[in-house]
């Protein structure tokens, strides 16, 4: 049996204004602490809006929504609050003519408005490819041999984060009230309540960070470590995926930062008090693993389409078993050590050889860094290499997908696939797992998880966790996912879809602002997440 981590709780003791329809069905939060809430209006600031943008030719800018379970969850908030959003509309500043005017003014979508904050090309590249994708990422991933120091991309943070304040700032003045709540999402924008300050925009904010947080021998590596700390800590609120993420947070500051006082505060939450390079700090940092809308889900899986399309999948491996990785080639998703765990299964256990099949779907990501084309040339080489020792006439044993699939077909494979193999080297969270348990509306699917991924506390009570780094061990996980009795695999999976129903992303959500809209976070209920773990 794989050797599996016992989570507790850590014991933290360290030209037109264009029209979008509606992002998703009216749904509003809900919870015991919404009643209590202070009104105001609540304002996402992220990387990105939610809109996708084209131009056609003769016919000008059209905007259409994005999807994704934290768009779904954060519109309904902003729907809820008279809410704004904030973020990149998607297009360079100097490529696109004639955008602002189109921009210009309130988007509403689903009752709240978008604001467009317009980038250069230059600043795209410096600071979300630079600062964001070749410092940040690697950095809180622990990848060390991968981040890239270079000043040029500091600065490009900087000048990006005020840009965004100065835009939020402004709609601020507009009806401003002691209740609006800034919630920002993306480590880009980690200086934001800083350089709010700075323009002395009076409000709440709360972060929440969807990366995992490194321990502290890693981010003393960063050369901006007090000043990107000292950002953090100008918010109000700090949100993280789980209490390991959160106990390392507490321990960079107690050693970064000696005139801040830490102290447990109730609820799950710790309070940070004092000053920091002369500016105060009074921030509520706790940990709120983020979810997906199971539910919505589930009910897209238990289409009729999507079953048809399920098992014409499922018959065309002639009813072999099918194993299911669905990952971006990013060497934090671990696609070479699961295809390395594939072939250590293979050989330990033979009869699985013309059994079993692996379909690794591989997301392309940023392909234009030559590691990541390295990163692909490796996996292609490794499929080869599997394929060729162990393939024979009608059975291939890696099914190998260098595409993204489109929502029908994700959810076709969930309900296809025998088990989904999520073994990240590092991940926030990875609601890849989730989505699978919430399609398994059968309940016939198994989950082996990375216990390095955030969501393993969450999944550890019917998920079989493994080492991503462990070959053999993963070998044995893999077996006995697809070797398991009905009525296990029946009972684990009923209590993954529980666990992802119970905390979906709206829980999520609502959590996350009882925190920062208390008068009193410590007196917030204690939520009861950690309680089965």
């Amino acid at each position: 049996m794989a050797h599996k981590l016992h989570f507790n709780r850590l014991g933290i003791q360290m030209s037109k204004t264009a029209s979008i329809p509606s992002i998703l069905p009216e749904r509003r939060l809900s919870g015991p602490s919404r009643a209590s809430r202070p009104r105001g209006r609540c304002i996402v600031v992220s990387d990105r809006l939610p809109i996708a943008l084209t131009c056609e030719e003769g016919q000008g800018w059209r905007v259409s929504p994005a999807q994704g379970a934290l768009i779904s969850a954060l519109t309904a908030v902003l729907g809820d609050r008279r809410g704004v959003w904030i973020g990149w509309p998607g297009v360079a500043q100097e490529e696109t003519p004639g955008l602002r005017r189109v921009l210009a003014g309130a988007i509403h979508a689903g009752g709240f408005s978008l604001r467009p904050v317009m980038l250069t090309a230059q600043e795209r590249r410096n600071a979300c490819g630079g600062f964001a994708g070749e410092v940040i990422w690697p950095l809180f991933h622990g990848l060390t041999a991968e981040h890239d120091f270079q000043p040029a991309y500091w600065q490009a943070f900087r000048r990006v984060n005020r840009k965004f304040a100065r835009a939020t700032a402004r709609t601020l003045a507009r009806g401003a009230s002691a209740n609006d709540l800034v919630w920002v999402h993306e480590p880009l924008l980690l200086n934001l309540a800083c350089e709010l300050r700075g323009l002395k925009a009076g409000c709440r904010t709360a972060f929440f960070l969807h990366l995992p947080f490194p321990a502290p021998d890693l981010y003393l590596r960063l050369p901006w470590r007090e000043e990107l700390l000292g950002g953090l800590l100008a918010f109000g609120q700090a949100g993280f995926q789980t209490e390991l993420d959160l106990a390392n947070f507490l321990a960079c500051v107690r050693m970064l930062a000696p005139g801040v006082t830490v102290a447990q505060a109730g609820g799950g939450l710790w309070s940070l008090r004092g000053s920091w390079r002369g500016n105060a700090v009074d921030l509520w940092a706790g940990a709120f693993p983020v979810g997906i809308d199971a539910r919505r889900t589930e009910e897209r899986a238990a289409r009729p389409e999507v079953e048809r399309r399920a098992a014409a999948l499922r018959d065309s491996f002639g009813g072999r078993q099918i194993l299911l990785g669905v990952d971006r080639v990013d060497r934090t998703h671990g696609i070479p050590e699961k295809l390395r765990a594939f072939a250590a299964a293979l050989t330990r256990f033979p009869e699985l050889q013309d059994q079993a099949t692996l379909v690794q779907i591989a997301i392309p990501s940023r392909e234009n860094l030559p590691r990541h084309a390295a990163l692909r040339s490796e996996i292609e080489r490794l499929v080869g290499e599997i394929n060729g020792a162990f393939g024979r006439p009608g059975w291939v044993p890696v099914c190998y997908l260098h595409r993204e699939p489109d929502p029908e077909e994700r959810l076709a494979w969930y309900r296809a696939a025998d088990a989904a193999v999520v073994t990240p080297l590092k991940a926030g969270m990875h609601l890849m797992a989730k989505e699978y348990c919430a399609a398994q509306t059968d309940g016939r699917g198994a989950l082996v998880l990375s216990e390095l991924a955030g969501a393993a506390p969450q999944l550890a009570t019917g998920a079989l966790l493994v080492n991503p780094f462990d070959t053999q061990g993963v070998a044995r996980a893999l077996r006995q996912a697809l070797g398991m009795k009905e009525r296990e695999r029946a009972h684990r999976m009923r209590r993954l879809r529980e666990e992802v129903r119970t905390h979906d992303v709206f829980w999520w959500a609502d959590s996350c602002l009882a925190t920062a809209l208390a008068e009193r976070p410590g007196e917030v209920p204690t939520r009861d997440l950690w309680s089965h773990v």
